[in-house]
């Protein structure tokens, strides 16, 4: 087995953030990136009710957001796979480009992106208001606590 120095990690999240600047790039304003991170978020799988609750929450969100991990593979470094919901579209969107980021990949490889840094090179932040970014950003946090913690 070799060792991961992280140029897959890297490698791979390129790949997925290079994507979603292509889907953004192509978009001609701020208008039609909304309605495309709204279509993202439409698509999202349905999250069971019974997964919306107090231990999914995602506190530092202005609206309701639930976020599930699961971990499967090797317990030293396992996969996790994120689904999650949220009570407002826009947010439901937001989830879903962060679980096209993060999900599927190795617990090792979710500490090291820096999806905020990434999403920078689309401008999202600049493009949210204040509360969405600050759930953006709790989001992320917790993505990675969720990594940190299937580490230990």
């Amino acid at each position: 087995m070799s060792s991961d120095n992280g140029t897959n990690s890297a490698a791979n999240f390129m790949h997925g953030i290079d994507d979603l600047i292509d889907d953004f790039t192509f978009l001609d304003d701020w208008e039609d990136r909304y309605r495309y991170v709204i279509e993202l978020g439409r698509e999202l799988p349905e999250m069971a009710e019974a997964d919306k609750n107090a231990q999914t929450k995602v506190h530092g969100c202005a609206s309701q957001v639930w976020l599930v991990t699961t971990a499967s593979g090797a317990p030293e470094n396992p996969v996790l796979t994120f689904v999650g919901d949220s009570d407002a579209l826009i947010v439901k969107g937001l989830i879903a480009i962060l679980l096209r980021l993060y999900s599927g990949k190795s617990a090792r490889e979710i500490t090291g992106i820096d999806a905020m840094q990434a999403l920078g090179e689309i401008q999202l932040q600049d493009n949210l208001s204040r509360q969405r970014s600050n759930g953006l950003a709790s989001m992320v946090e917790r993505i990675q606590a969720d990594a940190r913690a299937a580490l230990s």
